[in-house]
C-alpha cells in the first residue's frame, strides 16, 4: 500500500533579483520596488499543502555587497571572487565600506542579536575569503 505523503510546509531558497519576478507574485516585486533592480535579493518560500504560500526577504547576499563595494569588474558574466584568496586580490574596500554592509546586515531580523562589532568581523573575514583586502 502507498503511504500517504504527510502534510507539510515546504521551503524553498531562491535568489531572484529585485523587481525581475515574473509573471507572479506581483507581490514581491511590490516588496522590492525600493531596492535597485536586479539586486539579488534572496527569498525563503513557504509553500502549504493547500498550495498558498508566504515568503520573507533578506538582505542582499553579504558576498555581492562586498564586490559591489570594492568595485569588482564581472567575469565571464558573473561578480566572482578571487581564484587564490590567500595570494591574490580583487579588490580593496575601506572600513567605511564594512560598517555599511554590517549596518544593512543589522536590520535583518536573524542578525538583529549581534553586534555591529561582531556583524564587522564577519564581513571582514568574509572579505578576506573572497579575496578583497581591507584597508583602515
Amino acid at each position: 500500500m502507498a503511504k500517504k505523503a504527510l502534510a507539510k510546509d515546504q521551503i524553498v531558497k531562491l535568489i531572484v533579483g529585485a523587481g525581475q519576478a515574473s509573471p507572479s507574485p506581483p507581490e514581491f516585486n511590490a516588496r522590492t520596488a525600493h531596492i535597485n533592480t536586479g539586486v539579488p535579493v534572496p527569498a525563503r518560500v513557504t509553500v502549504r499543502p493547500d498550495r498558498s504560500f508566504t515568503f520573507d526577504l533578506r538582505t542582499p547576499t553579504t558576498s555581492w555587497l562586498l564586490l559591489q563595494a570594492a568595485e569588482v569588474e564581472p567575469r565571464k558574466g558573473r561578480l566572482r571572487g578571487a581564484m587564490n584568496p590567500g595570494h591574490e586580490t580583487v579588490g580593496k574596500i575601506s572600513l567605511k565600506h564594512v560598517y555599511e554592509i554590517a549596518k544593512i546586515k543589522q536590520s535583518e531580523t536573524r542578525l538583529s542579536g549581534l553586534s555591529l562589532q561582531g556583524l564587522c568581523k564577519s564581513v571582514i573575514s568574509q572579505a578576506k575569503s573572497i579575496g578583497i583586502e581591507v584597508v583602515p
